[in-house]
């Protein structure tokens, strides 16, 4: 069963922490003096266990990293080759014709997005919640919380029902509406003790030697709960309107507000985190290219005439940008690998792994007020603010000429190494139009969200499936045997091989709060809207 596996790990770990901290992989950053109005060292260690290490290999886990335990190559087989691609924003360049990418689920990659996260996010956070407990640092358990919530929401809306609500006592799933249910509950916890901290420590740091995201800032820690909140509470606004709206309001109320501005979205820092990004390794180094630009995220940037297309793409040999369907077939992948398509643009020094854009957060809190919640401003306005952030977070230009184009619209795709194409039903543009009904102007929410939160495939896909937006260029090649309908697309991974031999009554459990077949087809909780 799962449990036994966490719980083995947790025994073999000790040696690899230690090993990690001597080898300086995780985020610390030793200093001479101590901050006395920090958590120390010493009060962090229990059985020579270190908090701080556990905190940063959680860090390192909710997107997969290079840190010398877990590979580019992991990333690739847990994320990329499943929500990047079923986002719009990636498309797999493999010569293999059995993958992700064709509804051809490969067990091996489908254990891994389960299996990291629960190794790698859930374990640790297990043994921080045990001595945060007992050596009564609440404040130590609400950042480790923050980080779990944040990680395993992706896994819950990737898979559904999951074991967590009773983890460490019960190897059952449970229905996603309860796994949300515990992750507002553990949110609304954790702002609160990391509130009270903040105003009882004004100037104080916490785990700043282990943080690789905000550097210890609590305060940045409680602005991005508070989004994270919002996010979730938009997540399940379909499913359960009323909770949704009442979680949203918990954030609203807060005295530390949302994420403002691009020094407050969380990323992880290169200042305090030697890594690169792994899509470059992907792009650039993994044979002759594993993946391209996807056609959906190019042709909207191209039909839209979006300068943030040359932040996230590079032109290809005829100066233009092409992206690629996913689920392509060929006999000739190399046309798709070389300079006649796009690649992404990515520096490996400098680029960073962002869990949530600055520009999430307006665009957030535009629906939230087009939904009619006391927001603290209007839909247009939240949404304009939000396309100018994702702007900025993208050194990109013109964004006054572009909030006014009320004429361009999604541009068709055409293959430029093949004869396949495609033309978008969409009309939506970059202006926002204040005569248009809710639909078109969520459209343009979520559309623009979309944009900006790229490369960020878990979300992408999620919004995909909870909204309809944007409208997703349909896989090329459906190997599902019928269990997944072509243009509703993939709604989910089914559960894994590994839990179907050593816990099948989880998973059964798991299928029957599912309330569908364990396909890809089944729709989440959540996923309610008709379509």
């Amino acid at each position: 069963m799962i449990l036994n596996k966490i719980l083995s790990w947790n025994k073999l770990s000790i040696l690899g922490i230690s090993l990690m901290l001597l080898n300086n992989i995780s985020c610390i950053d030793y200093e001479d003096n101590v901050n006395p109005n920090e958590v120390t060292e010493e009060m962090m260690e229990v059985d020579n266990l270190k908090t701080g290490a556990f905190f940063s290999q959680m860090l390192r886990r909710v997107v997969i990293i290079n840190d010398g335990d877990k590979l580019d190559s992991d990333y690739q087989i847990a994320q990329n080759l499943s929500h990047d691609l079923y986002s719009g924003y990636i498309a797999a360049t493999l010569g293999s014709t059995n993958h992700n990418g064709q509804y051809n689920f490969q067990e091996q990659w489908v254990n891994a997005t389960f299996d990291y996260a629960y190794t790698g996010i859930m374990a640790p956070w297990q043994s921080i919640h045990k001595i945060a407990t007992e050596q009564e640092l609440p404040e130590v358990d609400a950042l480790a919380t923050i980080v779990k919530v944040e990680g395993m929401h992706r896994i819950a809306d990737t898979f559904g029902p999951i074991p967590y609500v009773n983890y460490g006592s019960s190897s059952l799933y449970d229905a996603l509406d309860l796994v949300y249910n515990k992750f507002f509950e553990e949110l609304d916890n954790a702002i609160e003790v990391l509130s009270n901290y903040v105003n009882g420590n004004v100037d104080a740091k916490l785990m700043s030697d282990y943080d690789c995201v905000y550097g210890g800032d609590v305060e940045k820690w409680v602005k991005f709960a508070n989004t994270l909140r919002l996010r979730l509470a938009i997540r399940v606004s379909y499913a359960n309107p009323t909770l949704a709206e009442a979680q949203a309001k918990k954030s609203m109320e807060n005295m530390f507000g949302f994420i403002e501005s691009k020094a407050e979205r969380a990323e992880l820092s290169h200042n305090s985190l030697e890594y690169h990004h792994p899509l470059h390794e992907i792009a650039y180094n993994f044979n002759s290219g594993d993946c391209r630009p996807g056609a959906t995220i190019v042709a909207y940037l191209n039909g839209l005439n979006d300068s943030r297309i040359s932040s996230y793409f590079t032109a290809a040999d005829d100066g233009e940008y092409h992206g690629v369907r996913i689920g392509i077939t060929t006999s000739n992948m190399s046309n798709y690998q070389g300079n006649k398509i796009s690649n992404l643009n990515i520096n490996r020094a400098s680029t960073p792994v962002v869990w949530m854009t600055a520009a999430e957060s307006f665009f957030l809190r535009a629906e939230g007020a087009l939904r009619g919640w006391d927001m603290g401003g209007t839909a247009k306005s939240f949404y304009e603010q939000g396309v100018r952030m994702s702007f900025e977070e993208n050194n990109a230009a013109g964004v006054d000429d572009y909030l006014a184009d009320h004429t361009s619209t999604p541009g068709a795709f055409a293959d430029n190494v093949g004869s396949d194409n495609y033309t978008f039903s969409s009309r939506v543009t970059p202006a926002w139009d204040d005569n248009a009904g809710f639909e078109a102007q969520l459209e343009r929410i979520i559309t623009q969200k979309w944009i900006a939160n790229y490369p960020d495939g878990p979300e992408g896909w999620s919004e995909y499936r909870r909204t309809g937006y944007p409208e997703v260029i349909p896989v090329v090649r459906n190997s599902s045997n019928g269990t997944i309908d072509t243009q509703l697309q993939v709604r989910r991974l089914p559960y894994t091989r590994d839990e179907k031999i050593n816990n099948a009554s989880g998973v059964a459990s798991g299928i029957s709060a599912l309330g569908g077949q364990d396909t890809g087809g089944t729709k989440l909780w959540w996923d309610k809207k008709s379509r």
